[in-house]
């Protein structure tokens, strides 16, 4: 999921923002606050690290951390000025200048401040900026009056900050099961049959599904890199392990299988470290069982089945036509291996998504937004089967 920036200043709105750091955290994103010294007379900066399940920054250069979103809430008429100003004098002014992406504020103050025209010149500087405004709402202030100077509801908040995110419901209610990597088959205490899977294409799969509202349940299977937040991970490090998890969890409305399974494993299995010497090793393998084809058996009525054929040239991607009637999926993502720019421990992927009705060739791309094209292309599966 995302990183989101959220700045805290200084006014009595700041105990709302404790309550969206949890929203913001619950919906599975990466929360780092930035609190002001003058938010800290009304909430301890102690309080925001706690709900966002981090450790108080020890980076000096926190105001400099790329991120997907910048937040501001409270936003106050003085830390307003600042922005418009284009100051830097502390934590959030700092990270305003320094963010390259989305900034959402949301205001809170006196309605007579926020009335005033020097504060109504400062918000048209910052929308002329491209800055996105939720509120204020209208209501009784902390002082007594009423009027509009309320800061939006910490619900209304993490609504737009979906909105700018680009994220969606149209996978709410949904369960989606991915599997990511690569197994790992034991040939004695130390020693493994495996490949060079890491799991990004997995793991941005899981993030996308997520992003668009749905219950995701990640088979992880040996990854390089952290699971995305706000999905369940289950560790399925050998093939046996993950074909038992899949099928657990085989009810699934949506089911896309891109992690790297072994074909093979040894025969036999020793429990101590088999010694080096001078004689060659003979190694018997014995097959694994196909965990795609044991879905595709055991398919519920609905549900759509996802395949990876990682192949190499054109043979391959006629190897990816055959899998799926083989395999009895609804879409089998193809891509080539023998390049090293992309697959593989790659960043980048470029794909052919192979479905009964055509083929798609989708360019060379970062993971990410493979995976959102993949997702694409099994939503309107899933809608076919509903209709």
């Amino acid at each position: 999921m995302a990183r989101i920036l959220l700045g805290v200043s200084g006014g009595i709105a700041a105990y709302k923002a404790c309550e969206l750091v949890r929203l913001l955290v619950k919906g599975g994103h990466e929360v780092v606050p930035l609190v002001t010294p003058g938010a800290e007379r009304f909430v301890r900066a102690e309080t925001f690290f706690a709900l966002a399940r981090r450790s108080p920054a020890e980076d000096l250069y926190v105001h400099l951390t790329q991120a997907d979103l910048l937040v501001v809430a409270p936003l106050t008429a003085n830390t307003l000025a600042k922005l418009a100003g284009g100051h830097a004098d502390n934590l959030v002014a700092e990270a305003a200048l320094a963010h390259r992406g989305p900034l959402l504020l949301a205001p809170a103050m006196n309605p007579r401040m926020w009335a005033h025209p020097a504060t109504q010149a400062n918000v048209e500087a910052v929308r002329l900026r491209g800055a996105v405004l939720v509120g204020p709402d209208e209501g009784e202030t902390a002082e007594g009056e009423w009027g509009l100077g309320r800061m939006a509801e910490p619900e209304q908040i993490v609504a737009r900050c979906r909105e700018l995110l680009g994220e969606t419901d149209s996978l709410a209610g949904r369960r989606v099961l991915v599997s990511a990597g690569g197994t790992r088959e034991p040939l004695d205490a130390v020693r493994f049959l495996g490949n060079r899977s890491s799991g990004r294409m997995g793991v941005a799969l899981a993030a996308e599904a997520r992003k668009r509202g749905a219950d995701v349940t990640l088979l992880a299977a040996n990854l390089s890199l952290a699971p995305p937040a706000g999905v369940d991970v289950v560790e399925t490090p050998t093939a046996e392990t993950l074909l038992d998890a899949a099928l657990a969890r085989r009810d699934a409305d949506l089911v896309l299988m891109a992690a790297a399974v072994a074909d093979y494993r040894p025969a036999e299995r020793l429990e101590t470290k088999l010694p080096k010497d001078q004689q060659a090793w003979h190694l018997d393998l014995e097959p694994t069982a196909d965990v795609l084809q044991s879905l595709g058996e055991r398919r519920t009525n609905g549900q759509v089945l996802v395949g990876f054929a990682a192949e190499t040239g054109v043979e391959g991607l006629a190897r990816a036509r055959e899998k799926l009637e083989r395999k009895r999926v609804d879409l089998v993502v193809y891509n080539d291996v023998s390049r090293s720019d992309i697959g593989f421990d790659a960043d980048e992927n470029e794909v052919v998504l192979v479905t009964a009705s055509g083929e798609q060739r989708v360019a060379k791309a970062p993971k990410e937004r493979i995976a959102a094209a993949i997702v694409d292309t099994a939503e309107e599966l899933l809608r076919e089967r509903a209709r």
